[in-house]
C-alpha cells in the first residue's frame, strides 16, 4: 500500500504554544559559506580569507550570518511553511554565538500567534520564534517570522 509522506501544516494545524523540533540538522561546509558569500557579493574577507580571519578575535573564518539565517529558515520549512503563501517579515534577529565551518546547526520553533487574514479568506497569519543551535547546544540565531499560510483545501498547489 502506498502511503503519503509528510505534507506540511495548514493554518488550522497551528496552535499558540506549540513547539516543533525540526527534524533535520545541517553541517556547514566551507563550500556552503564561500558560495553563499560570493553569490550575495559580501566582500567582507572574514568570510573567505583564512589568513585575515586568523588575526580576528574569532581566530578563523566566520560563517556568513545571512547564511545562518537562511539555513535556520530552511530547517523550519517542513514544519512551518510547506503551505506558505508569502513571508511577511523577520523580526528581532539575534546572533548570540558565531557559526564556524564544521558546525552542525539544528532548529526548533514555537508558535507565538495566529489569526485569520482580514483581506484573504484562504489564508491565516502565523508568527513563530525560531532558535538555531550548534552541536554544543549554543544558540547561534533566534528570530521571529510572520507568514501567511493556506487553510486546508485552499492551497492551489494541492491540485
Amino acid at each position: 500500500m502506498i502511503k503519503a509522506g509528510w505534507l506540511g501544516r495548514y493554518y488550522e494545524d497551528f496552535e499558540v504554544g506549540d513547539i516543533y523540533r525540526h527534524r533535520l540538522g545541517r553541517t556547514v561546509t566551507e563550500t556552503d559559506n564561500t558560495l553563499f558569500t560570493m553569490l550575495t557579493l559580501n566582500t567582507n574577507p572574514i568570510h573567505f580569507d583564512a589568513q585575515l580571519a586568523e588575526r580576528t578575535p574569532f581566530g578563523k573564518i566566520l560563517v556568513n550570518s545571512c547564511f545562518t539565517l537562511s539555513l535556520a529558515v530552511g530547517l523550519s520549512v517542513s514544519d512551518l511553511s510547506e503551505h506558505v503563501m508569502a513571508n511577511l517579515g523577520w523580526n528581532d534577529i539575534r546572533l548570540p554565538s558565531p557559526v564556524f565551518i564544521g558546525d552542525t546547526i539544528s532548529a526548533s520553533s514555537e508558535i507565538l500567534a495566529k489569526r485569520e487574514s482580514e483581506s484573504r479568506p484562504d489564508v491565516g497569519l502565523v508568527t513563530a520564534r525560531t532558535i538555531g543551535t550548534n552541536q554544543r547546544e549554543q544558540t547561534v540565531i533566534s528570530y521571529e517570522r510572520t507568514f501567511m499560510v493556506y487553510k486546508r483545501g485552499r492551497d492551489p498547489r494541492d491540485g
